[in-house]
């Protein structure tokens, strides 16, 4: 029987060799050309080409079987993603090195130092210690030459993107490291000089915008924005911010020579392209305008009005005034046209009537479709009667609106408030309060309910996504507006009092936009006298003869446009305008602006509804409730300054 001694020995010999078969073929499988063979299933893949990056200055050199094999790695079957992953990483420092040895080891562990980001770091396992030191031991070896063109062309990347991040201490510290490598002189200078001129550059962009923002573009002496970014230039002639600086003084130059030609003094033009070509010779700009400037040259009259229509499109009013005139010195008639630039300064180059619509900025949708108003005067409010009378709509007074606006082509529908009360997180007053007053058909009348809210119909039932919204307050409409407005980026507001009932009446002067009494055609969603509500009700003062098909709103502009384009302004659902309200209007404003007294708690409703006698859908009527008031017959629409 065997001593204890030799069974323990034994034991630690066969489980030394288990070991050791084990590594074998776990190498034999995953890294064959260490054991120089080449596995039958190999033999039947096609190796692929290392895609590890040639560096600047290292010749292709043709593999040998090893490396073929060693850069082809095993088929994809054969090993895991993460060990393929790995030795696609560790190509990056010799990789490819057939040997073995000390140099093998050094590269080996140069690629381990640079996955684990220590590139230039102190102490002698950093992957700049272990290359130098390879190359110290081998400086011919083909791998080791390799490994430090690889390592220069990182170093030179890590300095180009930290002067891009403006990190002046990292690109010192990267181009150190790169002093240390053989064969990288040429690159030095350049790098180092732009790393001196860092921390120049900076205070000279700041300073070359800051004459920008004075109005400093060029001209003679230090003093300019295209003096400071030629020094810039002269520092650092990659950077891109003050190339870009260039471009724009460039362009100041070329609107110079624009309006010089525009005025006919061709001296005067051909100076500023001149100007504008010793900035950037070559620039598509100076092309584009030597070209608009000839067209001017050939056939001034009719080309100046052409560029004038095209400055107006553009929205450059000052310089189509001036082509214009010019046009009009040499015979052309410019009455027609300048009326345009007139109407361009009054409503942002927008028209009357024109129909837009605003896009928001940083979320998916759209503002409502909106209706230019023209500008103009009338007479606000309705006649006094006697002089003993008093009235909420008198004294009728003149109110001019002296610049165009725009105003919603229809009441703001369910969907549209969805979509703010979704996005925005409001909570509308119909929740936070609690109900709204709703029509009961049991009875005929508005009562107020709970559970009902802005989803709801006039009834308390669920709403169609295209019916105006109903059963939201003032602050409910103020709300989205504000919204509107953080989310275009423009003006968006409710209409002032005398913007409403200027744009219902849509430059008429009658009692109501279609005439004085009984539409003869549907014109808006009214109380008619052959109107029935699902019990078969009717109502008891209404326009005779008149009938629209809806007992409570109908969807939005389901009828006609008034004059100015605008539908449901004296039907369909009551609205909520800006202003405070007032008895009536004695001091009232005469220019179109909300009459607003801080703090107010009442509001004023304009125009008719779907439930309103005929005498509440004059264009003059008016009321004023509480601004939390929820009701089945009161909507909103907005209002946007151009």
């Amino acid at each position: 029987m065997p001593k204890p001694q030799s069974l323990t020995r034994q034991h630690a010999i066969g489980g030394a060799v288990g070991v050791l078969l084990l590594v074998f073929a776990l190498v034999y499988r995953f890294f064959p050309a260490a054991l120089k063979v080449e596995p039958a299933i190999l033999k039947s893949h096609s190796a692929a080409v290392s895609s590890a990056p040639i560096a600047a200055g290292v010749k292709p050199h043709s593999l040998t079987p090893a490396e073929s094999e060693l850069n082809a790695g095993p088929p994809i079957s054969l090993a895991p993603t993460a060990v393929i992953a790995a030795r696609a990483r560790e190509g990056t420092f010799g990789s490819g090195h057939a040997g073995k040895g000390k140099v093998a080891d050094l590269l080996s562990e140069a690629g381990r130092a640079a996955r684990d980001g220590n590139l230039i770091g102190p102490g002698k396992g950093s992957a700049l210690s272990l290359v130098l030191e390879a190359t110290e031991q081998a400086p011919d070896d083909t791998q080791v030459k390799r490994a430090v063109s690889l390592l220069h062309a990182r170093l030179v990347a890590n300095v180009q993107q930290s002067l891009a991040s403006g990190d002046a201490d990292a690109a010192r510290a990267s181009l150190n490291a790169l002093k240390q490598l053989p064969g990288g002189g040429e690159d030095i200078a350049p790098l180092a000089a732009r790393i001196d001129a860092a921390g120049k550059v900076q205070p000279l962009l700041e300073q070359a915008s800051d004459l920008i923002q004075k109005g400093k573009l060029e001209g003679p002496g230090e003093d300019t924005a295209l003096a400071v970014y030629r020094k810039v230039l002269a520092l650092d002639p990659e950077n891109v911010v003050a190339r870009q600086g260039l471009q724009r003084v460039q362009q100041a130059a070329l609107d110079r020579a624009l309006t010089a030609a525009a005025q006919n003094d061709d001296a005067k033009a051909e100076s500023a392209l001149a100007d504008a070509e010793a900035i950037l010779p070559s620039s598509p700009g100076l092309a584009e305008t030597r070209a608009r400037i000839a067209a001017m040259r050939t056939g001034r009259a009719d080309n100046l009005l052409t560029q004038a229509e095209s400055a107006l499109d553009a929205g450059n009013l000052e310089l189509a005034g001036k082509l214009a005139a010019q046009a009009g010195t040499l015979g052309a008639s410019t009455d027609a046209f300048l009326a345009k630039v007139q109407n361009a300064r009054e409503y942002a180059s927008f028209h009357p009537g024109q129909v837009f619509t605003d896009h928001f900025l940083d979320i998916v949708g759209q503002a409502p479709a909106m209706v230019v108003i023209p500008r103009g005067s009338f007479l606000m409010g309705a006649p006094q009667r006697s002089r003993s009378q008093t009235s909420a709509e008198q004294p009728q007074h003149e109110v001019t609106i002296a610049k165009g606006f725009a105003v919603a082509r229809a009441e703001v529908t369910v969907a549209e408030f969805r979509a703010f009360v979704q996005n925005s997180g409001y909570v509308p007053d119909s929740d936070r309060l609690g109900g709204a007053s709703v029509y009961d058909e049991a009875n005929g009348r508005m009562q107020t309910r709970a559970g009902v809210d802005w989803q709801d119909d006039y009834a308390g039932q669920r709403a169609r996504d295209n019916d105006p919204v109903v059963n939201v307050s003032w602050n409910d409409a103020h709300a989205f507006v504000e919204w509107l407005a953080r989310h275009t980026g423009k003006h968006y507001r409710l209409p002032t009092e005398a913007e409403y009932e200027y744009a219902e009446r849509a430059g008429t002067t009658t009692t109501y936009w279609w005439g004085n009494g009984t539409p003869r055609q549907k014109v808006e969603n009214l109380t008619g006298s052959g109107d029935r509500s699902p019990a078969h009700r009717s109502w008891a003062n209404a326009f005779q003869g008149y009938t629209d098909g809806y007992w409570g709103p109908a969807p939005v502009a389901s009828f006609m446009p008034n004059p100015f384009g605008l539908y449901d302004m004296s039907g369909n659902v009551s609205e909520w305008v800006a202003d405070c309200w007032h008895d009536n209007y004695m001091r009232a404003p005469t220019d179109g602006s909300a009459w607003i007294n801080p703090g107010c708690s009442d509001r004023v409703i304009r125009g008719g509804s779907w439930g309103s006698a005929p005498e509440q859908d004059r264009s003059s009527y008016r009321q004023g409730v509480p601004a939390d008031t929820r009701s089945g017959r009161v909507g909103f629409r907005v209002a946007r300054d151009l």
